[in-house]
């Protein structure tokens, strides 16, 4: 699997569903439309967005930081 970071290519408004996708191995498109889905279903699915978008490091912060 791989790393949990938010790609620089690929991304829409924070990359949070393109490293979703990169993560469980399906497309960008589909983990976004699975996203759209679940805003129609009761709970904080935005505020999980918001925090994830926070919380995820980006893919060039990353690499910089690599020894």
């Amino acid at each position: 699997m791989a790393a949990l970071v938010r790609p620089r290519e690929g991304r829409m408004i924070g990359g949070v569903c393109a490293a979703l996708a990169r993560r469980f191995g399906t497309s960008a498109l589909t983990m976004r439309v699975i996203f759209l889905a679940s805003c129609l279903l009761p709970g904080p699915q935005f505020l999980l967005y918001l925090a994830l978008w926070l919380l995820l490091p980006s893919a060039s912060r990353t690499k910089a930081a690599a020894w």
